[in-house]
């Protein structure tokens, strides 16, 4: 990808020439850039990526730079910083049989940029629109697809939620800051430190983990001792989850930012459902980590001692279990999850400070409707509730997705209230 600025060099550029080749120019890895990906949506519904057309960013009637898209679409322009920009596209560039989707309409396009480093996209849609040629049936197992990818993401990150419930009867608010954290963390290595998406995540979740296994014995392990009552504990995990979110925004900024890997893809089509790689290998991830995670819970001993704990902790202690080790365990598992589940949901839809805060209510929902305290019943909530906010989208504004899924778990409770895989317990 090459662009070309005006104005003279400055000094965070670096400049390389190789013989009979014209000079390029290196940009600085925080540099403020406005850019984007054309792709050609044709009558088949495939996307081809548009080569060779030229790009100018020009600020206040000045012209700031030019690129041209390369062999996957994409183009970039570096700017002096925030501003607002018009982005002019230059239709005469554009392949013969490529058109503006919107035929006679404006090739320009008006960006704002608000921080400095911070990369904004600029969209032109080329070719047919897709929405034109959907079928109903299309429409419904596309969100159907896109409820299961939700789903699993939900269920990943609240299995060690539920766990925690079921083993120490906390109800704990900040779960969502871990999800948010471990997103974070692989966020940092990937795009600050440089290291690939496949390297930075299982470190992010090596780290979570170690994170959450600190929080249980700095933190509730001390509490539980003193016999602090469950309500106390509830209200201190809302003030500790209050206190990081914040911490959260003031170290990473109020704007959401997309890993540095699998950033711009091209969506396949299978059959009625389109989908790109990063998308398929979500679903493909979460399943395997899930299956695992059932492997585990059903077959080796330290699953059995979880399941062992979180049914009877006074009955799994006497009997030799180790009650404090194994919730120390569920901690570091449940906060590996957690970090897997928000990085699959940064890829879904870019990283932000308080990602986790939005999709705990969800959690919650999920574990709640499948069954408090255990592991395959969160598995199960959560994908009726990913499943049932993906439908919902066809009849109401994406806006209200949650509230059929709030709406399915109080009707749940009502009926059934230990929820679907819960067990029924006598109170009093």
């Amino acid at each position: 990808m090459q662009a070309t600025a005006a104005g003279a060099q400055t000094d965070d550029e670096t400049t390389t020439t190789a013989p009979g080749e014209p000079t390029q120019t290196t940009e600085p890895e925080d540099a403020t850039t406005v850019r984007g990906r054309l792709v050609n949506q044709t009558d088949d519904e495939t996307q081809e990526p548009v080569e060779g057309v030229d790009i100018t960013v020009s600020q206040d009637g000045d012209e700031i730079g030019t690129a041209t898209s390369d062999g996957d679409g994409e183009w970039e322009v570096v700017v002096p910083g925030p501003g607002q920009y018009v982005v002019e596209l230059d239709d005469g560039s554009l392949p013969k049989d490529v058109e503006l989707r919107e035929k006679g309409g404006s090739t320009t396009r008006t960006v704002s940029i608000s921080t400095p480093g911070q990369a904004r996209t600029a969209v032109f849609a080329l070719g047919e629109d897709p929405r034109q040629t959907v079928s109903r049936f299309d429409e419904v197992m596309q969100k159907i697809f896109d409820g299961l990818r939700f789903g699993l993401i939900i269920a990943m990150a609240a299995v060690g939620l539920s766990l925690i419930f079921g083993t120490t009867g906390l109800t704990n608010f900040a779960h969502g800051e871990i999800v948010t954290g471990g997103a974070l963390i692989a966020w940092f290595l990937s795009s600050t430190v440089g290291l690939p998406l496949l390297v930075a995540a299982p470190l992010a979740m090596l780290l979570t983990g170690l994170i959450g296994g600190a929080l249980e014995t700095g933190l509730w392990r001390p509490l539980r001792k003193r016999r602090t009552g469950l309500i106390a504990m509830l209200v201190v995990s809302i003030g500790l989850a209050l206190g990081v979110r914040y911490v959260y925004q003031y170290m990473f900024g109020g704007r959401t930012r997309p890993y540095s890997d699998y950033n711009l893809q091209i969506e396949d089509r299978y059959g009625p459902i389109g989908a790109t790689p990063k998308e398929l290998w979500s679903i493909i991830i979460a399943l395997v980590v899930l299956v695992a995670v059932a492997v585990l819970l059903q077959r080796t001993r330290m699953g059995k001692a979880m399941r062992a704990v979180a049914d009877n902790p006074e009955l799994a202690s006497a009997s030799g279990i180790d009650v404090d080790r194994i919730i120390l365990l569920v901690w570091v598992f449940g906060s590996a999850l957690a970090c897997l589940g928000g990085v699959l949901l940064g890829l879904a839809e870019q990283v932000s400070w308080e990602m986790g805060a939005r999709l705990l209510l969800l959690m919650f929902a999920g574990i709640t409707l499948g069954g408090l305290g255990t592991a395959y019943g969160a598995l199960l909530g959560c994908f009726l509730v990913g499943l049932l906010s993906s439908l919902s989208t066809l009849y109401i504004d994406s806006s209200l997705r949650t509230v059929p899924a709030l709406v399915l778990l109080a009707v749940i409770l009502l009926i059934r209230p230990q929820g679907i895989l819960g067990r029924r317990e006598r109170v009093g």
